[in-house]
């Protein structure tokens, strides 16, 4: 009987530490999918995650960022703040020079962070405060931080897997995601993809434009929305509903 009771202890001791053990791992990811989200919008612009008021409260300005990032080469063809931009240097397809962006006014030579995908996040936000990265508190703040670093290690997708890399097509079907982009996109964006102009009079730039001359960018907005605007994220669609969201809006026109 005794070394039933011992046995026992020791089971309850075990099953207390596995409970414990997914607590621990369930709340470190709790509310994933909006900090995914939110780590892929400050990939795409991390600066426009923060409005006037909040910049003045950090003592950050625009102005600041005149200069080009340290890492950005002295070849390459942008300027200024766009140059703090991860998606400038990693690209839209996280391929870096490997991707979209090995050829072109956007190309750097810097590679992608597809690397980086399942690495810890405390490594990931190591390497974003470096000296050579160099984005501190007032830039990016440690909760932005955080899901930047969550979305570079869980958030990346193999975008060739989903968008042919020679023709640009998405690999979806255009009427499984003409209900989806109608019932999601078309309040903001019209049925015909032409309600808000990204661009000027005239040199319009729609949905369909941006879908079908880069659809790399297109795909990481469906999945985790615009920085500093109202456009939701379907993260909570699974990827090839995505996709089929990107191959209709390809359909729609370009002008």
């Amino acid at each position: 009987m005794t070394d039933w009771i011992k046995l026992s202890a020791t089971l309850l001791f075990c099953i207390g530490l596995i409970i414990q053990t997914i607590a621990v791992a369930t709340s470190e990811h709790e509310d994933e999918e909006y900090y995914l989200a939110l780590g892929g919008r400050a990939y795409d612009n991390w600066m426009n995650l923060i409005d006037k008021k909040e910049r003045k409260q950090r003592g950050l300005s625009i102005q600041e960022f005149h200069h080009n990032h340290p890492l950005y080469p002295a070849a390459g063809k942008k300027r200024g703040l766009t140059t703090w931009r991860c998606k400038e240097c990693h690209g839209w397809d996280y391929l870096g020079n490997q991707g979209a962006y090995g050829s072109g006014s956007h190309y750097t030579g810097i590679k992608g962070i597809r690397d980086m995908q399942g690495a810890s996040h405390d490594s990931i936000a190591a390497i974003i405060r470096g000296d050579s990265h160099g984005y501190d508190q007032r830039m990016i703040d440690d909760d932005t931080l955080s899901a930047l670093a969550l979305f570079i290690s869980r958030g990346q997708v193999d975008m060739n897997a989903y968008i042919d890399r020679d023709t640009g097509k998405a690999k979806g079907t255009p009427g499984k995601g003409k209900p989806l982009y109608n019932s999601l996109c078309a309040i903001c964006h019209g049925t015909k993809g032409r309600k808000i102009n990204f661009k000027t009079f005239n040199k319009p730039e729609f949905v369909g434009t941006v879908a079908n001359r880069n659809p790399w960018e297109v795909l990481h907005k469906i999945r985790n929305g615009h920085p500093g605007e109202q456009m939701i994220s379907v993260l909570a669609l699974n990827i090839q509903q995505q996709v089929d969201i990107l191959r209709y809006s390809q359909e729609l026109p370009k002008q």
